[in-house]
């Protein structure tokens, strides 16, 4: 059976990863960063949160195989304090690859949070736990692992689709209560330079709009809304 465990070679640069989590603070930070890459990088919009939550992590990516889902425990060999867990669980709702046990592990090793584009269950404890987690449905039924003790095929960190969007292990997720973003960490530098920009101009654009400006007054300023 395929199994494939990799260590992230290359991760985002630090100041990126600080720089991105300083715009969980402003309005809308999933949106910015999505105008940001022109409307490129966002996962579907049926990969919701379980509660509203914020998180900003490097990726660590994990690959399942349709039909023969399995517990995906051996991302925890690799995970690192800062990572955001991304799975490709081949959009499967109805067998659920991560519970409450899961993401008490997952605080343990500081991962910031999760996305799995499959299913979850064990929601009540996730939510006790307030561990940040979005995901396409909820289901009680679990894979099989537990009882055939089989752990793959699964492999970890390599390039996967979630969402809809291609992920790169060390890419930048960004998700808010809005949905998710991945920025790829190549670009993570221009990307966040221009998140930056234009954060700063809309705010200022509600400072005009407090002030009474009208709409012809604000794009003759700032060119957008």
């Amino acid at each position: 059976m395929r199994r494939i465990i990799n260590s992230v070679t290359t991760r985002p640069a630090q100041e990126h990863l600080a720089g991105f989590r300083e715009l969980l603070s402003i309005f809308s930070p999933s949106c910015v960063v999505a105008d940001c890459m022109e409307r490129s990088g966002v996962l579907r919009s049926d990969i919701r949160p379980l509660f509203d939550a914020r998180f900003v992590g490097a990726a660590l990516t994990v690959k399942l195989y349709p039909g023969d889902l399995v517990d995906c425990l051996d991302a925890l060999a690799v995970a690192q304090a800062g990572d955001a867990i991304v799975v490709d669980a081949a959009g499967e709702t109805e067998t659920s690859i991560w519970g409450g046990l899961m993401a008490g592990l997952c605080q343990q090793k500081g991962v910031v949070g999760a996305v799995v584009d499959g299913a979850i269950r064990d929601i009540d404890e996730i939510k006790a736990l307030h561990f940040p987690i979005f995901s396409r449905a909820i289901v009680p039924r679990s894979t099989h692992s537990p009882y055939s003790k089989r752990m793959e095929p699964i492999e970890v960190n390599v390039p996967i689709h979630c969402g809809g969007v291609l992920v790169y292990p060390g890419d930048i997720v960004l998700a808010d209560e809005i949905g998710v973003v991945v920025v790829p960490r190549e670009r993570a530098g221009d990307v966040l330079a221009r998140a930056q920009a234009q954060a700063a101009q809309e705010e200022a654009t509600r400072q005009r709009i407090r002030q009474g400006k009208t709409v012809e007054e604000i794009l003759a300023e700032f060119g957008r809304l």
